[in-house]
Formats: structure tokens, sequence, C-alpha cells
């Protein structure tokens, strides 16, 4: 099984690319992965192209996969509360999709606008012990962007999103053999969120920056002593435990509506709730 880590941009090109790092577990070593190949795609249709990779395969993607209940709500898109009710998941990215950048970008900010400071933005349930930010926020970091110009194309090529939504969409089903490839071949999407992982092996040190005259010796420091921890087992297998007890204490009973699952250290986490 291969595995994938894709560090995802809504404007990718050669400044600043999507990475995809590729992956095996090591024969040699229980619970642990080799590296091997990293890889930059400079445009969005090249990564639509690289998701149509033949399977089997599992891609943690670094993008959120939905936005908070409260904000469909407010869109009349979901009730504010779990229920039988709510629509689809893939029909609520679909909708989220027919949105141009710039009209998402502006019920975001009208959304914000009408809310006290300290409340601008809704959360999804899972928010606060990942230490994320808000799937709805357009800039610092534009993860609901993300969202927009990642996830209708992990659905549109008929990936699995566990929880969420079957294989067989996209290039598949229009082959007419979605099950079949599906069941010999999988393609699994996690949302996943790295920076939980780097919080809880390094506190709260910053460890990365856009910002070229930020890039300090002191956040590369940080990024040594976080690839030491990954490497080895006795390090990360405590910071797994508290990762799973962080979100098995708020994990919502919300399966519905525009939410994802995202995963860090192996644990589920909703997106929409």
């Amino acid at each position: 099984m291969r595995l994938y880590g894709i560090d995802f941009t809504s404007a990718p090109r050669r400044a600043k690319a999507i990475v995809v790092a590729q992956g095996r577990p090591a024969a040699d070593r229980a619970e642990a992965i080799r590296i091997e190949s990293l890889q930059c795609i400079e445009s969005l249709a090249a990564f639509e192209h690289w998701l149509g990779v033949p399977g089997p395969w599992v891609g943690a993607f670094d993008l959120p996969f939905g936005l908070p209940r409260a904000l469909m709500a407010e869109w009349q898109w979901c009730d504010s509360q779990p229920s039988t009710g709510d629509p689809d998941w893939s029909d609520l990215i679909q909708r989220l999709a027919a949105f141009e950048r710039p009209e998402l970008i502006g019920r975001l900010r009208a959304y914000c606008d009408a809310r006290p400071a300290g409340h601008k933005f809704a959360h999804r349930v899972t928010d606060g012990p990942a230490g994320s930010s808000p799937s709805m926020k357009w800039v610092n970091p534009p993860v609901a962007l993300m969202l927009h110009a990642g996830v209708p194309r992990l659905l549109r090529a008929g990936l699995q999103f566990p929880g969420l939504h079957p294989a067989g969409d996209g290039a598949w089903r229009e082959a007419g053999e979605a099950a079949q490839h599906q069941a010999a071949a999988p393609r699994i999407a996690l949302e996943a969120y790295p920076g939980m992982v780097a919080h809880l092996l390094a506190g709260r040190a910053s460890y990365k920056s856009d910002d070229r005259a930020r890039q300090t010796p002191e956040r590369a420091a940080v990024r040594r002593r976080l690839v030491e921890q990954l490497d080895d087992p006795l390090r990360l297998e405590p910071a797994a435990r508290r990762a799973r007890g962080r979100l098995r204490s708020r994990d919502a009973s919300d399966r519905q509506g525009l939410h994802g699952r995202p995963h860090a250290l192996g644990r589920a986490k909703p997106a929409l709730a």
C-alpha cells in the first residue's frame, strides 16, 4: 500500500507548489514509513492529473474537508443541529464548488462582519482540541480557499472518503467499473492536520513561516527536532495517545452536513458540527 502526504495550496505555482510525499510501510521497522520521493505540483490541472494515479493508496491531505455547521446553517444549507434531514456531504461540496472564489469570500466576510469581535468565525467541534484554524478563514491561512479548490477535485476524481462518501463518483463511475476498481485498488482520502502533531511534539514553538525573512535558524532547529521525534516510536506513541484522547473527548455525533473527518496520528476528527 502506497502512502501519500499532500501539502496543498489553493494557488500552486513554482514558488509555492503542492508537495506530495510518497512512502510505504517499512519492511524492517514496525509502524515505520519510508519516504521514497517528493514531487512538486505547480498547477491545479497537474494536481487533477496526479489524483488519477492508480491505487491502492491512502492520501493524507493537509486541507479541510468541510465547513462549520453554524456557517452552513446560516446559509440554510443544513439545520443548526444534526438531524435526519441533513443533506449528503457530497451534495454540499458540490454546492460549495458552484461558487466563484470572490462570491465565496464575500459570503464568508459577510458572516464575520455581522458578528462581534471574538466571535467572528464559526468553528468545527474539534478545532479546539486540534488547535486548527477555522475552516471558514479565507486569509491567514486561507483554508476555506483550499477546501474550495481541493475537495471538489478529490470528489470528482472518485476517491473514497471514510465516514463521508464511498468511492465511485468521477472517473471510475464513468468507466462503469467503480466497485470493482475500488475493491481491488482503493484510493482513500483522509483529512490530515500536521500542525497538531507538530504542536504535540514541540509545544507551541514556531517551526515554519512563508515569510523568507522569518525563516530563521531557530525554526530550522525546531523542524530538526520534529523529524528526530517522528523517527522515534518511543517518543511518537505518547503523542499519538494524547492526540486520540483529545479528539475522542470532543468527537461529535454529527456525521452529516459539510463535514470531514481529518486524521492526525490515526484518529479521525469531525469537521462539521
